[in-house]
């Protein structure tokens, strides 16, 4: 089987070995369950045991319900003859007693599978969650990433369940069927090839169904998930002002209906077909059914059989047929279920490219004394699935203690370069090192433990005040003081006090009781958060850019003060505040052109100095 490797060093297999359907990947579809049952087991042993039982307990039901009737029968018979009901009371007795412990058993039965169901499902969307947390940023940033995440999460959280339970009803079906096969023998044995063999064309066409009803779902999978995009962009605040304003409410719900037309035109397409065919197979087993009634009823009539046994041989093959007929669907069913959850194992299988080393070098703690050296040597990289160069050859040292500011174009590299140094990346060649060591050499979360980043996307928690703070340090979050304290750094502290429940306000508009933020105060609240890591290096990209340049200013004053004997690199476009840096790295194309303070920098007459005079050009 050709397999293709992607950067991540997960592999897929080739679409044409994928969808061409062969009838043996039907069977070969039980070599996953144990996978499956693992993780059923592993949701809620007793729960799964429980249902196992009652399931294939079930199967003795229909025999003995079946011979219960050959004796009620017979047993009328015998009280017409004798003008008595004393007969019947038995039989009677027998069939109430197994019925009500067949409806128990039902009830058991479904109760234990939406129990198990839940359970099963909350432990499958754990294991989505955790598994997301261990991957790279680089599978975040991969459209198929996102299709696969999006099957395993809404196809196989029951699916699992479904499966386990028609395993445990093919185990009560074959009781059954065996025992209805028993009594038909007892008859005429060329009944069991004809109930055996009918089924199968029927089987045959609705595993090929089903095996196109999943591919045709993967094959959506992009376009729904641009379905449920249009969805939260209608749904959310962050969208509705300017869909509000540009009267783009129309242009998105037709764009969703089209899409919700496409669909279930293709739906109609595929049921269709479907459906004929199972009523013509269907017909097909019916009418079989009926010859074998037919000879049945013939050999009552010339007296070889009894009313009971009539009774008991009509009912041992009809339900044997559907024994059968069940047994096939079961493994139809489970096959298709296999193909979902197929997905869900194949997620599950990515594994990450940035990992910590087995014996992780020891990194310098907050408690020691100053900040941390960061050297840049002969980096180059290029993102995943592009063939433009981000970073080439670049080669920079940071001191100890020393703050540094990023300038340049969009583009030109700056936050390319706090990626790799945070590990989100590694880079393609060259190495990057803090405090004299590559970075690949720390445990990842030690060693993003001592780097405290403020993107230029910031995020914003729909939590209290206090938790979008506290955040920034885990072990501190329930610490008021350290949040008010980083708050206060931050500016954020004058936007908290007059919020209706200060720092316990929900914030955003998600929830009961939120209260939004402006661009600017959602700003000061992500540099609160940074603020609250007691990190040796700090980050700052491009945080303040919604802030007026007075406060943006006074940001920068305080977050001066506050890594002052740390490592800082900010990245800013307004060169007011570059100027506060020691040292200034202009990037260009991926590339670093000039290195300096202000001052020389300007003396240099470069590119610094073209784009501060644009700038300051500005503001005459």
């Amino acid at each position: 089987m050709s397999t293709i490797s992607n950067k991540n060093g997960t592999t897929k297999k080739s679409e044409q070995d994928d969808e061409s359907f062969q009838l043996r990947k039907v069977f070969l579809a039980f070599s996953g369950l144990p996978r499956v049952l693992s993780i059923v087991w592993s949701a809620d042993m007793p729960l799964t045991l429980a249902l196992a039982i009652v399931t294939i307990v079930r199967g003795l039901t229909p025999v003995i319900q079946v011979v219960i009737t050959q004796v009620l029968i017979d047993s009328v018979v015998q009280g017409m003859r004798m003008h008595s009901i004393a007969p019947i009371w038995l039989p009677v007795g027998l069939q109430l007693g197994v019925g009500l412990v067949d409806r128990f058993l039902v009830n058991c039965n479904t109760t234990l599978e939406q129990l198990l169901r839940e359970r099963v499902t909350n432990y499958i969307q754990l294991a989505i969650l955790k598994k997301a947390d261990t991957l790279d940023l680089a599978f975040f940033e991969d459209s198929k990433f996102y299709d696969k995440l999006r099957e395993a999460a809404t196809e196989s959280g029951y699916k699992p369940v479904t499966m386990i339970r028609q395993t445990f009803e093919l185990g009560q079906t074959l009781i059954t069927l065996i025992s209805m096969l028993f009594l038909l023998m007892q008859l005429a044995w060329w009944l069991i090839p004809i109930a055996f063999l009918l089924p199968i064309p029927s089987f045959i066409v609705g595993s090929r169904y089903s095996w196109r009803e999943f591919y045709r779902m993967r094959h959506e999978s992009p376009e729904r998930r641009l379905m449920a995009y249009f969805n939260h962009v209608m749904t959310v605040d962050d969208y509705n002002k300017e869909i509000k304003l540009f009267s783009l409410g129309d242009f998105f719900i037709r764009r969703y209906s089209e899409l919700m037309d496409k669909f279930f035109a293709e739906f109609v397409r595929f049921l269709f077909p479907r459906s004929i065919s199972n009523f013509l197979w269907a017909t097909l087993t019916i009418i079989s059914n009926s010859v074998i009634y037919l000879y049945v009823a013939l050999q009552a009539v010339q007296g070889a059989i009894t009313l009971g046994a009539l009774t008991k041989y009509t009912q041992a093959a009809m339900r044997a047929g559907l024994s059968i007929q069940s047994i096939l669907d079961g493994i139809s069913d489970i096959y298709e279920n296999t193909l979902y959850v197929s997905t869900l194992f194949e997620f599950l299988a990515y594994m990450p490219a940035i990992t910590s080393p087995e014996q992780p070098a020891l990194l310098q703690t907050a408690a020691q004394p100053g900040g941390l050296e960061i050297e840049f040597r002969n980096v180059s990289f290029t993102y995943p699935g592009k063939s433009e160069i981000a970073l080439r050859n670049v080669s920079f040292t940071i001191h100890s203690g020393e703050a540094v500011a990023l300038v340049g174009r969009n583009g030109a590299g700056k936050t390319t370069l706090v990626k790799l140094l945070t590990r989100l990346y590694d880079p393609d060649e060259g190495e990057i090192l803090i405090g004299g060591r590559n970075i690949r050499e720390y445990d990842l979360h030690t060693l993003r433990a001592q780097i405290g980043v403020v993107f230029q996307d910031f995020v914003k928690y729909h939590l209290t005040a206090s938790e979008n703070i506290g955040l920034g340090r885990l072990a501190s979050i329930d610490d008021l003081a350290s949040v008010k304290l980083s708050a206060a750094r931050s500016g954020a502290d004058t936007v908290i006090e007059q919020l209706s429940d200060g720092y316990e306000t929900m914030l955003g508009l998600w929830f009961k009781q939120g209260t939004q933020l402006s661009g600017g105060e959602w700003q000061k609240v992500a540099l609160a958060r940074a603020f609250m890591r007691d990190a040796r290096i700090l980050i700052l990209d491009e945080p303040t850019s919604a802030l007026d340049p007075q406060s943006e200013s006074d940001v920068f004053k305080e977050f001066r003060v506050l890594t002052k004997g740390k490592t800082a690199i900010f990245i800013s476009h307004r060169f007011s505040t570059v100027r506060l840096a020691d040292r200034i790295l202009v990037l260009e194309h991926g590339d670093v052109r000039e290195c300096g303070s202000h001052e020389e920098l300007m003396a240099l007459n470069g590119r610094y100095a073209e784009l501060f005079n644009l700038q300051a050009e500005a503001y005459r």
